[in-house]
């Protein structure tokens, strides 16, 4: 079997991972990697061969996911001792509430393989730094996210990284108070550099420390599409091994010839490119990239001859050796698909020969490179970032030779001349000259980001086809059929049955945000809570907008509570426009209250609560409100509770019946009567609550009455966004978790509530 037939079954015994519904048991797993290593010794056939390499590289990678659910179900809600080591590095100044330990051991045995959980600090841990150990008794939480679409997949980033817990800390004993090498370097660099403007920058090209990062810088470098260049990865392993091949070839000029040895420019490429992966906290991008530069300089030194494809299969299927989860990691898809695209871009879409010679064309070769780049990686960009930057060709033609060619360089000449504090801060200080140069144009083009939804994604499959197309000249030869895919790809929405309403309740932990969506229009229902530095508008109400492609007209808020109102003053930053309905008083927002009654697209909004409006609206004053389009209902309840739920039953007990029913008061023992329910008589009840909120809701009491009564109970916190689309004769309840979305890692880790 060849080492590229061998990759191919590598790669494909990983792919499953990605759709797979559910991890089989720990047996299924043994049993079908001790008959493919049978199979594998045994067997001379070469197609029964693949198909056992890949059947155990898939039996290995299952048994991996099924360690880590099995990690995470052992831990769930227990107080346990374990020992863990500070992998997070302490920033000067920065005030960490949470910081990143590898967890090695738990109640007393070895953790194998090891894995990352998010420490809440005590008191007893304010003198942390990076690389000390320490014993500790905390009460751990296994893996979970809100899950919304077009949101951030925690789940899917937090397995990738091996971040499988949260927990609080009870109490703490240092193991070792010693500070680690990386940790004194940071310290050291810190005493030159945090002086200087673009510190943080500089701290995340040296450390890959991103923490310090501003969000102004951070939104700069995203809407230019520009984030890659101070993330230490590919780029950044090359040039330094690019520094160490030079470094060496210049002292061999100072050696005798018996001691100038070809490979050794070669060998001392890979040191460097390792020691700036182990100071970048081997973090996996820059352990990929010096893996991959490892692969490369083997084969130079070895001198095998081979294509640029196999080499980028044989780096692909190491990864996969290595690390099976990586196959769920976005910026393992991003490096694998832009190496993939370069390859593809020279080969399918080469310059003429005239514009590869010569200097006076490197401008052209630049561009030509970026165009390609851009243009290739745009499924992705789509997919991942929700959007993409139309400025960002120009933008990476002027920031990637500054940063590459003269701050990358300094950054590295920097940290060996620390004995030398004089020279040490020159370099960073020109370092940081050169960042003022860099973000003096990319400021300007930020403002060419726009936002991308859904059903435009499989346009950015175009550029691939498009260079397949022109390359085999099928635009001359069959323009018909070319013309039949293009046409496919702008119909193909139409094409899918669409509902004539839909209500989404997105998953915003404890709190409530519905979206009421009708012909590309929506109206909001509530909008999550707020906190210091951030609100659920930020985090999840907007990008799901965004990513369905959809404008709020106005928003309803039910009553004045943060966990319902937080994300208002984003929505309104967003869309000025926007009508706000509310129970109590507030200028500018149009009455909430009893009576009010309005069409929009169709449909007829009725509010049956409150009676007046009030200073400050508390849970019985929720704005109540009914949906209805002539076949369903929907009611929508707020944080109402049994007062207000006995006032409706006696006197408007015939308007309440409905087929979705918003669960009040997130599913409280305060709420939800008996009585009310029967008034209701809904189909489907939804409630909006969060995994490890502090009340402890939904009461399990609460969800057997609604069971017990015939309700079908579904709740964000096990299912994530629940999406309800309305036909003409049907209702269909699509849970996040369920139904949207149904893969292994987005289920719920750990054991399920007592109610379940």
């Amino acid at each position: 079997m060849s080492f590229s037939l061998a990759s191919c079954a590598v790669i494909a015994g990983t792919l499953p991972l990605l759709w797979l519904p559910q991890i089989p048991p720990r047996w299924a797993s043994v049993t079908v990697l001790m008959i493919s290593t049978l199979l594998l010794v045994t067997c001379r056939s070469k197609i029964v061969r693949v198909l056992s390499l890949s059947s155990l590289c898939l039996a290995f990678a299952l048994l991996d996911a099924r360690s880590m659910l099995t990690t995470m179900v052992s831990i769930d809600g227990k107080t346990l001792s374990a020992e863990v080591k500070i992998v997070e590095m302490r920033i000067s100044g920065h005030q960490d509430q949470q910081i990143l330990v590898q967890v090695e051991k738990l109640q007393g045995r070895w953790v194998f393989p090891a894995f990352y959980a998010t420490l809440t600090l005590p008191n007893t841990m304010q003198a942390w730094c990076g690389g000390q150990r320490w014993s500790i008794r905390a009460r751990f939480r296994p893996l979970h996210s809100r899950l919304n679409q077009g949101g951030f997949d925690r789940q899917r980033w937090g397995i990738a990284k091996r971040q499988l817990a949260s927990a609080r800390v009870l109490r703490a004993t240092p193991i070792t108070l010693a500070c680690g090498v990386r940790q004194r370097l940071l310290t050291q660099v810190e005493q030159h550099a945090s002086s200087l403007q673009w510190h943080a920058i500089l701290l995340a090209l040296m450390f890959g420390v991103m923490k310090t990062l501003t969000p102004e810088a951070s939104a700069v470098l995203q809407q230019t599409g520009t984030m890659h260049l101070m993330v230490i990865s590919g780029l950044h392993i090359v040039l330094a091994a690019m520094f160490g091949w030079g470094l060496m070839r210049a002292l061999q000029r100072l050696l005798p010839l018996r001691w100038i040895v070809p490979p050794l420019p070669l060998l001392a490429g890979v040191l460097l490119a390792w020691s700036y992966a182990w100071l970048a906290g081997e973090n996996p991008p820059a352990i990929r990239a010096a893996l991959a530069y490892s692969v490369w300089t083997l084969i130079r030194w070895r001198g095998v001859i081979c294509t640029s494809w196999q080499v980028w299969l044989w780096c692909v299927a190491i990864v996969f050796l290595s690390e099976p989860m990586m196959v769920l990691s976005n910026s393992f898809w991003l490096s694998c698909v832009a190496v993939a695209g370069l390859i593809f871009w020279f080969q399918w879409a080469p310059l003429p020969y005239g514009l590869r010679q010569g200097w006076h064309w490197v401008l052209v070769r630049v561009a030509h490179l970026q165009c390609g780049i851009t243009l290739l990686l745009l499924p992705l960009q789509w997919g991942i970032f929700k959007g993409i930057s139309l400025t960002s060709l120009p933008a990476n033609i002027w920031a990637v030779p500054l940063v590459s060619f003269v701050t990358t360089p300094l950054v590295l000449v920097a940290l060996p001349l620390a004995l030398f504090p004089t020279l040490s801060f020159s370099s960073w200080w020109l370092a940081d000259r050169s960042l003022d140069v860099v973000f003096m144009v990319l400021k300007p083009l930020k403002r060419g980001w726009i936002a991308i939804d859904e059903h435009y994604l499989a346009w950015s499959l175009m550029g691939w086809c498009g260079v397949i197309i022109w390359r085999f000249g099928w635009w001359r030869v069959y323009p018909a059929s070319v013309a039949a895919l293009v046409l496919y790809v702008v119909l193909q929405r139409a094409a899918t049955p669409q509902p004539e309403w839909r209500v989404d309740m997105l998953d915003v932990g404890h709190g409530l945000a519905i979206v009421i969506e009708r012909e590309g229009q929506t109206v909001l229902f509530d909008t999550g809570s707020q906190w210091s530095g951030g609100d659920m508008a930020q985090y999840e109400i907007l990008p799901y907008l965004r990513w369905r492609g959809i404008t709020p007209e106005a928003v309803i808020l039910s009553h004045s509570h943060q966990d319902h109102i937080g994300g208002l003053g984003s929505l309104l930053q967003a869309y000025p426009g926007l009508t706000v309905y509310s129970p109590f008083t507030q200028p500018g927002h149009r009455a909430c209250i009893q009576g009010e009654t309005w069409q929009w697209q169709g449909l007829t909004f009725t509010v049956l609560w409150p009676p007046i409006r009030v200073a400050h609206a508390g849970n019985d004053d929720s704005c109540v409100v009914r949906i209805d389009d002539g076949r369903h209902r929907v009611l929508l309840t707020g944080d109402i509770e049994m007062k207000t739920e006995r006032r409706l039953e006696s006197a408007l007990r015939d308007q309440l019946t409905a087929d979705l029913l918003q669960i009040p008061h997130h599913g409280s023992k305060t709420s939800s009567s008996a009585p009310f329910l029967r008034a209701v008589n809904p189909r489907y009840a939804l409630a909006s609550t969060g995994r490890y909120n502090p009340w402890r809701l939904p009461s399990a009491a609460v969800i057997a009455r609604y069971r017990n009564a015939g309700h079908h109970w579904v709740d964000t916190a096990q299912s994530g966004q629940v999406s309800v689309r309305f036909f003409n004769e049907h209702l269909l309840v699509l849970p996040y978790r369920e139904r949207l979305s149904p893969f292994w890692y987005h289920q719920w880790f750990g054991v399920k509530r007592d109610s379940e």
